[in-house]
């Protein structure tokens, strides 16, 4: 059997004790193509976002898959005391708000991914969809920029059944009964025809939406129905794509 990122010695063994028992009352996991995920080297897994909870339920998750969870973090939350360093010494990368994936702290920790061969979680729609029925919306360039500039597969997935656990913009966790959360797996995005292209905004728009067409394609077997032809954007709607609407 193959070694797994997870079975290397790492702080996560200290979170699993505190989270996971909890995680497993709260959740039945139901995975499918679990093991399209790379168990080792560097990896980018892309998830669609319709719930708060989806960041505990996703890293849960990708550690059944075999993997550490690691996120892009707002830099403000890896500033608060006691919680920043857990989250620094486990990995989590930072972000400033307003910021870009571009920014030399994100670079610097995207470099050290690499070259440790380890994974990170990245929601491509930035935040919580506005599709009013939480379909993805438009994704942002993140994801695959980092992707294509350090040579990092992306793996996209789609979930359905944190909405359950707790509803979008909800603060209230719903306990029982047990809820079920599906998890779909992809096959690695093909990337290749943006290799060695300029990483302008016509080349990062188009492989995004690869992306998204990609994470939709795994909702839409996971929910058995066919998502919207066009895909939710904000702007369009005059909405924010941060705080409730």
């Amino acid at each position: 059997m193959a070694i797994s990122e997870r079975a290397k010695p790492s702080i996560f063994w200290i979170y699993v004790p505190l989270v996971l028992p909890l995680m497993t009352w709260l959740v039945k996991y139901r995975f499918y193509n679990k093991t399209k995920i790379p168990l080792l080297g560097p990896l980018i897994i892309s998830p669609n976002h319709c719930s708060h909870i989806d960041p505990v339920v996703m890293g849960v998750a990708v550690w059944h898959m075999g993997r550490n969870p690691r996120f892009m973090a707002k830099a403000s939350i890896l500033r608060v005391p006691v919680l920043g360093w857990f989250l620094k010494l486990s990995g989590q990368i930072p972000v400033e708000r307003g910021g870009s994936m571009r920014s030399q702290a994100s670079l610097k920790a995207a470099r050290a991914l690499a070259e440790k061969g380890q994974s990170v979680i990245i929601y491509p729609e930035g935040s919580l969809t506005r599709d009013p029925d939480n379909w993805p919306m438009r994704g942002k360039s993140g994801a695959v920029r980092l992707a294509l500039e350090m040579g990092i597969p992306i793996v996209p997935i789609a979930h359905w059944g944190t909405q359950a656990v707790m509803g979008r913009y909800s603060k209230k966790i719903s306990f029982w009964p047990r809820k079920i959360v599906d998890v779909k797996v992809g096959d690695p995005l093909d990337l290749s025809a943006y290799i060695g292209k300029p990483l302008n905004s016509t080349t990062l728009t188009a492989a995004t939406n690869d992306l998204m067409n990609a994470i939709t394609a795994l909702l839409e077997d996971l929910r058995g129905e066919k998502a919207p032809t066009t895909r939710w954007d904000p702007a369009v709607h005059n909405q924010t794509e941060t705080g409730k609407f």
